[in-house]
């Protein structure tokens, strides 16, 4: 049974607490939002994070005492059988489509949306890859909160026009009574958004000063700690994995800048002209278990949770690997390159979890096939040795922002402070 009534912990216009506070509204659930809630703040006091470990929002606290994160988690609670689905057919189907928005819809959403409002550093080649018989259920709250953003500020009349049925799903969706009183009236976009570098530069400047003046804040708490109490031994600095590898000429945030923000036959010819094949390798992966590979989908969240964690190792190499085939026939294999000449995942205990799943060949330089592979890879094209087409690529390039570090930048932008509205 769906609960009553319960708090909700957020900042205004966070597309993931419309989606609780519409599905609040259908189902006749007395949904409040915390009213003196300030993020970067009320999320990191002590009484918060005893009811919420993870300190993110939006966070839910039921009349009855129940705590929740995660916006999914929370709709589901609060929702009416006929949201929820009445059978358990129903509701994995439901289930279906919410996973299907949050792993499909929503990434390519936010990063074309993202650098418009200057919240993103712009990335040309991720950019042009995001644009490649029921009642209203859950899954139709969750897929219109997440392509909002993709309505009111990029995809302008022409772009939609070859998408005349989803319009009008959607515009069905956004006049709903309960929908229109979270959300308001919605104006779709007339003219694209263009990224906006200058507006992340200030974002990235206020995000600084914000950091400073934090730490300043907390030092009076700091100096009145018991004395009696010793503080711990501060943690030994990491050592950089790469420190006794001489650096060389190959500048590889200059180049990982230059492929993002370029065609490829101009980033392609870019690399070879700076790169340094004394002090840096290039190598070819590829899968062992390609015959254990199933839906697309789970294959690319392969790559994408390899990358996660080797997410130190992206200051020193760079990676474009790429799935081939369909579901239930597809392969994995990408071209890699990193500084020194051996494999840098025996480099540090961290990177050792994936690594051994794939069969790596060190490449030559200078020979025209590995300037052919290079050229495939990097283009995200072609197929592989067995024949099956280019399905989905992925880039192990610079790690921009967790999002809620980023909305902490957001948080001390005041120019348009309407911006965190995306941020999730």
């Amino acid at each position: 049974m769906a609960c009553k009534s319960g708090t909700l912990y957020t900042y205004p216009q966070n597309f993931r607490a419309q989606k609780c506070l519409i599905t609040a509204k259908y189902s006749k659930v007395d949904l409040k939002i915390a009213p003196d809630f300030v993020f970067g703040e009320s999320n990191t006091e002590a009484s918060f994070l005893k009811k919420f470990p993870s300190g993110k929002v939006p966070a839910f606290e039921s009349s009855e005492g129940v705590t929740l994160t995660e916006s999914n988690a929370i709709a589901y609670l609060i929702a009416s059988e006929e949201l929820r689905g009445k059978t358990p057919v129903e509701r994995a189907q439901i289930q279906q489509w919410l996973d299907f928005t949050d792993s499909n819809i929503l990434p390519p959403a936010l990063t074309w949306v993202f650098p418009c409002l200057g919240a993103m550093a712009y990335n040309k080649k991720s950019m042009d890859r995001a644009k490649e018989g029921r009642g209203q259920g859950s899954e139709d709250i969750s897929l219109t909160c997440s392509i909002l953003s993709l309505y009111v500020h990029v995809m302008d009349p022409e772009f939609r026009k070859p998408f005349p049925n989803v319009e009008r799903w959607f515009n069905t969706m956004i006049n709903q009574v309960h929908v229109k009183e979270v959300l308001g009236t919605v104006t779709l976009c007339k003219k694209v958004a263009l990224a906006d570098g200058k507006k992340f530069n200030e974002l990235m400047k206020n995000s600084n000063t914000a950091a400073e003046s934090g730490k300043k804040a907390k030092a009076p708490a700091a100096a009145a700690a018991p004395p009696s109490e010793e503080a711990p031994p501060a943690m030994p600095k990491p050592k950089d994995p790469f420190e006794k590898i001489p650096s060389g000429s190959f500048d590889m945030d200059d180049f990982k800048r230059f492929y993002s923000n370029n065609d490829e036959v101009q980033s392609v010819p870019y690399f070879w002209e700076k790169f340094d094949k004394e002090h840096y390798s290039i190598w070819r992966c590829d899968y062992k278990y390609a015959d254990e590979l199933t839906m697309v989908f789970m294959s690319c969240n392969l790559i994408g949770g390899m990358f996660q964690r080797l997410d130190k190792l992206r200051k020193n190499a760079f990676a474009s690997v790429c799935l081939f085939g369909e579901n239930n026939n597809s392969t994995i294999s990408g071209i890699w390159v990193w500084k020194g000449h051996d494999l840098a995942f025996e480099l540090s205990d961290d990177w050792k979890i994936d690594y051994s799943s794939y069969n790596w060949t060190k490449l030559d330089a200078d020979s025209g096939e590995t300037k052919d592979l290079v050229e495939q890879y990097f283009k995200w094209e072609g197929a592989d040795k067995e024949g099956k087409k280019f399905n989905q690529g992925k880039d192990l390039q610079i790690n921009l922002f967790h999002s809620n570090d980023l909305l902490l930048i957001l948080k001390h932008y005041k120019e348009k402070p309407d911006i965190v509205y995306f941020i999730s």
